[in-house]
């Protein structure tokens, strides 16, 4: 008789982990109490790249001219079909999802489901017993607690994503990759962005020297960032909201029609019984080892909820893992794990950053390929941006970030080298294809040698 596996959270962990479960040979039950997808596909990474595609078609619209066209008449957002394409799209992926499940004979059920104790979970009313659980509840909203944050127009990015107007001015709190992404969007559609960061720098855990040359263009697009900032008020009175942050030295008071908060998520831990079986919960999320068990018996959490990564990516490349090592199998898990940046132009990143090579005195070499010096990116008309890789003495690379057209898309040959530890005289008889942005990859890398052709090196 197959094992059952019972899976609550049907995001990006979970529904990987079902549909790899089930065809694995378990009888495999996957309960959602909203949406199948999670938060990634109807609230976060799926819908905020339908906004960001709408606003980079809208900015490559205005700069028409320098390809050499002519548009008769004005282009204008229109929030509410702008709106209406995210929603289509969503559902499209929905949709697929579902069939997916359907097909590889996954059951179901929408509800919430309450953990009652070892081995016992009640949905819609209707008691389950499973052999294996796997929490895959993914994540929520940090709302810090800052008077007057509940004030109408005080919004976290899942109401900023169902608005179908464009604000005035959008006051973003929190600059990291939420807040960056939803600055570059509404500043690209024409609204006034103001982003004040706590920290003293955007972009926490990216490459400090990428995002020092990434506030420039952002400042080009009419983002105003403030950095090492404090929110310590938020006030409402007639439509119009006041925010007030203390710097070090400055005071800020700006007036906005709307507020993002984007301070981070956290784990979703509670309110589905887990406070029933013997799991150990940090302020992270759920304590779980290598192989993502928890403290309770054949109990087991991946994505958002453990507090290791939170990328839809990862959860999914967890489900996986997990489905793989029910099955008794050796799975393995990459440690190189990419993060992207939905920014004019794009970030990518992945492996060591040379800020933390510098903290743990780690010896390494560096090469930077500028987008301007490559073909494709030209012809785009995005000559903007660089590629910076990193290496040890030996020539292996350690990290790769990158600034510019594309970069997202970049960034998957650069975590394959990282993650097989792979060299410089590895990738050298590589033949990279002409004219395309992976040729600045390319020299990049061979630019740790002196062996780039289209850099120009210092005489040895």
């Amino acid at each position: 008789m197959a094992e059952k596996v019972i899976i609550i959270g049907g995001g990006p962990g979970g529904y990987v982990a079902a549909i790899r479960l089930s065809r694995l040979g378990f009888e495999t039950t996957l309960i959602e109490k909203e949406r199948i997808g999670g938060v990634c596909l109807n609230h976060g990474c799926i819908p905020t790249k339908a906004l960001y595609r709408s606003a980079q078609v809208f900015r490559t619209a205005k700069e028409l001219d320098q390809f050499g066209l002519e548009l008769q008449g004005e282009v204008k957002p229109q929030g509410e079909k702008i709106r209406q394409r995210k929603n289509d799209v969503v559902d499209t992926l929905v949709g697929g999802i579902e069939q997916l499940l359907k097909s590889s004979g996954v059951q179901v059920i929408l509800g919430e489901a309450h953990i009652e104790g070892p081995g016992m979970v009640r949905v819609n009313g209707e008691m389950l017993s499973y052999d294996k659980l796997i929490v895959a509840t993914g994540s929520t909203s940090f709302v810090p607690p800052i008077p007057g944050i509940d004030s109408p127009g005080v919004v976290t990015s899942t109401e900023l994503l169902d608005a179908d107007t464009l604000p005035n001015h959008l006051v973003i709190i929190g600059g990291g990759i939420i807040g960056m992404e939803f600055a570059g969007i509404f500043a690209a559609f024409g609204c006034k962005v103001t982003v004040l960061e706590a920290l003293p720098n955007i972009l926490a855990g990216m490459d400090s020297e990428l995002v020092k040359r990434m506030k420039p263009m952002l400042k080009k697009q009419g983002i105003e960032v403030h950095t090492a900032m404090a929110v310590e008020e938020i006030t409402a009175q007639e439509g119009v909201l006041t925010v007030k942050a203390q710097g070090k030295k400055d005071r800020l008071e700006l007036t906005c029609d709307r507020v993002l908060v984007a301070t981070g998520r956290k784990a979703r831990v509670t309110g589905f019984g887990l406070e029933n079986l013997p799991v150990e919960i940090q302020r992270k999320g759920i304590v779980v080892d290598e192989h993502f068990r928890t403290t309770a018996e054949n109990v087991y959490a991946i994505g958002d909820v453990n507090g290791l990564w939170q990328l839809a990516h990862v959860a999914s490349a967890q489900g996986e893992y997990v489905a793989d090592l029910l099955a008794g199998e050796k799975p393995h898990l990459g440690k190189r794990v990419p993060g992207c940046v939905f920014l004019f132009p794009e970030m990518s990143s992945v492996g060591w950053t040379e800020d933390r090579l510098k903290e743990e005195g780690i010896p390494y070499k560096s090469s930077k390929f500028m987008f301007g010096a490559n073909g494709k990116a030209q012809t785009l008309g995005e000559p903007e941006g660089l590629i910076k890789v990193l290496a040890d003495e030996d020539n292996r690379l350690l990290g790769v970030h990158i600034l510019g057209p594309h970069a997202s898309d970049l960034i998957a040959e650069a975590t394959l080298a990282c993650e097989k530890g792979m060299r410089v005289e590895d990738l050298k008889p590589v033949i990279h294809a002409h004219p395309t942005l992976s040729e600045s990859f390319y020299e990049s890398v061979m630019g740790l040698t002196g062996d780039a052709v289209h850099m120009i090196q210092t005489r040895r």
